[in-house]
């Protein structure tokens, strides 16, 4: 009987211990995500204010060699400050998570972000998710190395998860997709576990303190019907069957394009590679007299989705969206590989809408982005959540699934990323509130 009382006693004051554990974790967390959501909302807005909005009223010939001149000099600010900085942000990220030797420090960490600057800001066609991501990561990779007796070895990623949730929340203000992708895009076939409310803290609290500066405003503004037809299925398994296909092309040229940046002579690949951007900005700009080429790519989403695109047309800019960032990728370029994926796949969607009803492409639009996405990052249910999230269309979630899935299946074992493995092999853990 007395053995019992002190066994008792033992397990009370270790669920005692646990849950003001918890409670700490989860504070933390959320420091980590008001953190990231601020040093976000300020990247973003000299990316733009700083950059895009002066670059974009340039002549024409000015704005075409701006992208390979930032390329060049995103590598002198990586060279500058340090030189084992490659160009890899949701990689590092990635790394870090995969391998418990790799910790995520402040030189790099201002290195690439000095080179993302440059290479976005001068519109290079990336997304600004990339080091937005990776910026969360570290600073609570940093954090949680501070406080190392409030975590169990299983759990010496939390606050890494945690504040990549919290970059990709602010940047899309999309807090639910944050928290998702960061724990989905480690895996091709699983999820980070034990994770799930440090994240949901982190995205929460890095949305609210980047909605505090930059605003609530959608990031895709999207008309049209809000419904969809039980025939619309069929259609969106045809959209994940296309899509798929497209992402696993472009997957591939991508993890060539990362081979290429790692090569000697990065000086000479850079030029190479602004001078390939610069040909296809021309091309682009002879075909539709806009700059659709260059920059992150929201302005082609909102050019795809307007009537009166011809089908010709929408394929010439996919492809050229599609080398122009793996141009900027080889030329060693950091930026992010989210948002070409979501233009990608919003260019597809729009092709497929137009061969099937040209008057309202919102639907295929929108599932296009969730299938070319969710194959890309090989992240479906993150994929999805972001589409509801941002476009305001909860309603094709149905359609959004079937689409992803479809895509999944046609991606195979490809992925944008070579850092993924493909379960969590891990004995699971929980940080329970």
């Amino acid at each position: 009987m007395k053995r019992v009382q002190i066994v008792s006693a033992a397990r009370r004051t270790e669920l005692k211990e646990l849950a003001s554990r918890s409670r700490q974790v989860v504070i933390l967390a959320a420091v980590t995500g008001a953190i990231t959501g601020l040093f976000v909302a300020g990247f973003d807005r000299f990316v733009i204010d700083a950059g895009l909005d002066h670059v974009l009223k340039l002549r024409p010939w000015l704005i075409a060699i701006m992208p390979g001149l930032g390329l060049l000099i995103a590598l002198a600010a990586r060279r500058a400050i340090d030189p084992t900085a490659g160009p890899g942000t949701a990689d590092e990220y990635l790394h870090a998570f995969h391998d418990p030797g790799h910790n995520l420090t402040w030189r790099p960490f201002i290195a690439r972000t000095a080179a993302a600057l440059a290479t976005l800001g001068t519109g290079n066609p990336m997304g600004l998710e990339g080091p937005s991501l990776y910026a969360g990561a570290t600073i609570g990779d940093r954090l949680q190395h501070h406080f190392p007796k409030l975590f169990r070895t299983p759990d010496r990623k939390v606050l890494l998860v945690a504040g990549a949730a919290a970059g990709v929340a602010a940047i899309f203000k999309a807090p639910a997709t944050g928290a998702v992708f960061a724990m989905e895009v480690p895996y091709q076939e699983d999820l980070a576990r034990g994770m799930l409310l440090p994240a949901l803290v982190a995205s929460g609290t890095g949305y609210l303190s980047f909605a505090a500066i930059n605003g609530t405003n959608a990031l895709f503004p999207i008309t049209g019907r809000t419904d969809f037809a039980m025939a619309d299925i069929l259609g969106a398994i045809a959209v994940g069957i296309i899509a798929g296909l497209g992402a696993r092309g472009f997957a591939k040229l991508l993890r060539t394009a990362k081979a290429i940046s790692a090569r000697p002579r990065p000086a000479l690949i850079a030029l190479a590679a602004g001078a390939s951007i610069a040909a296809l900005f021309a091309v682009g700009r002879i075909l539709t007299g806009e700059s659709l080429t260059v920059t992150s790519g929201y302005d082609v989403i909102a050019w795809a989705t307007a009537p009166g695109r011809t089908i010709p047309i929408l394929l010439a800019i996919l492809v050229l969206r599609s080398l122009t960032t793996t141009a900027a990728v080889a030329g060693g370029g950091v930026g992010g590989l989210f948002i070409p994926l979501v233009v990608a796949g919003a260019l597809t969607g729009s092709i497929i809408g137009n061969l099937v009803d040209p008057k309202d492409l919102t639907m295929f639009v929108v599932i296009g982005v969730a299938a070319f996405l969710g194959a890309g990052y090989r992240v479906p249910l993150a994929a999805v959540m972001f589409v509801a999230e941002t476009t305001g269309r909860p309603s094709f979630i149905v359609p959004g699934l079937f689409a992803a899935v479809a895509a999944e299946l046609m991606m195979g074992t490809a992925s944008v990323t070579t850092y993924q493995r493909r379960t969590n092999q891990r004995v699971p853990t929980t940080v329970r509130p």
